[in-house]
């Protein structure tokens, strides 16, 4: 019986697991302490979620509540590095490519939930 070659060092595992540990961090942090102000150095910043303090507000909080869940996602997501034996620079791009898309998902969730709740 062939057993799996299961490395700790395959970026596959180790770039969404330590970016999905930092998501939910983040997104912990942020949802515990969100930034009171609109300002453009510390929180969930978009044209659309700079447009009030209501809106401000809103996206802080669902932003960072998905910060954490897609985090949380990711770093399940590494476990197929530790099963997957593949060379480092495609664990790599498939890595940032999930990375990717998490900030993708993050951004037009959070803006699709900002207009449903406010309109344009």
């Amino acid at each position: 019986m062939e057993s799996l070659n299961i490395s700790m060092e395959n970026s596959l595992f180790s770039i969404p697991l330590l970016v999905g540990f930092i998501f939910a961090l983040v997104g912990s942090l942020m949802y515990q302490f969100p930034p009171q102000d609109i300002n453009p150095l510390v929180g969930y910043r978009t044209k659309n979620s700079m447009k009030s303090q209501e809106r401000w507000d809103f996206a802080q909080k669902y932003s960072s509540k998905l910060m954490i869940y897609l985090g949380t996602g990711l770093m399940f997501l590494s476990v197929i590095g530790l099963v997957v034996n593949i060379d480092e620079s495609t664990g790599g791009f498939i890595s940032m490519g999930e990375i990717l898309l998490v900030i993708i998902i993050l951004i037009y969730k959070t803006e699709s939930a900002i207009k449903q709740k406010f309109g344009k």
